[in-house]
């Protein structure tokens, strides 16, 4: 049993949820979501919630493995078009910095040439002196979109320079030590 996928998801005002066939499509202010289910789950709208079900538990081992994703994808869903999901970045180095060009960030990141990322469907960038925020209504594009920045720069471990996540720790190493005479 699940006991993530056993609770009741609470649908806020503002929010709407509707189940097609196996089609799960929420709509909020900032937009609408859509999520295809899988054959060995189900879900009930009833009022201002949504059930979770198995189609059986006995039979399927993916419908096991599947409740409790597929309860917390409907719930991210609804909260990203109530609220939004963001990721912050910070670039630290001398001489790296970020720049917003209508949908596409572009980054002077140490390379001989700027490095340009355009936005996905859905994603907005801010830019904010070494700060880049990521914004959107899909938890998991605003993930991949952050872990793409940061692919382009990651912090390296000797002097910390790079692209890195807000409050994120980088271990730092020793670098060469210079030989002492005994």
């Amino acid at each position: 049993m699940s006991r993530i996928g056993k609770k009741p998801i609470i649908i806020p005002d503002g929010a709407s949820v509707t189940k097609d066939g196996s089609r799960v499509v929420v709509k909020g202010p900032k937009g609408e979501l859509e999520w295809k289910l899988h054959s060995a789950i189900d879900v009930a709208i009833e009022d201002k919630n949504i059930l979770v079900k198995p189609v059986s538990l006995t039979k399927l081992k993916t419908a096991a493995a599947l409740w409790g994703t597929t309860r917390a994808q409907i719930q991210n869903m609804i909260d990203g078009v109530t609220r939004g999901f963001e990721k912050k970045l910070e670039i630290e180095g001398i001489g790296y910095r970020a720049l917003l060009e209508g949908k596409t960030l572009q980054l002077s990141v140490g390379f001989s040439h700027p490095v340009r990322i355009e936005a996905p469907e859905g994603i907005q960038f801010k830019v904010e002196k070494n700060v880049i925020t990521i914004s959107g209504t899909d938890k998991i594009l605003v993930g991949e979109t952050a872990a793409r920045v940061r692919r382009v720069k990651p912090p390296e471990p000797y002097k910390g320079k790079g692209i890195r996540y807000q409050g994120e720790v980088v271990r730092r190493k020793q670098g060469k030590k210079a030989v002492s005479s005994a």
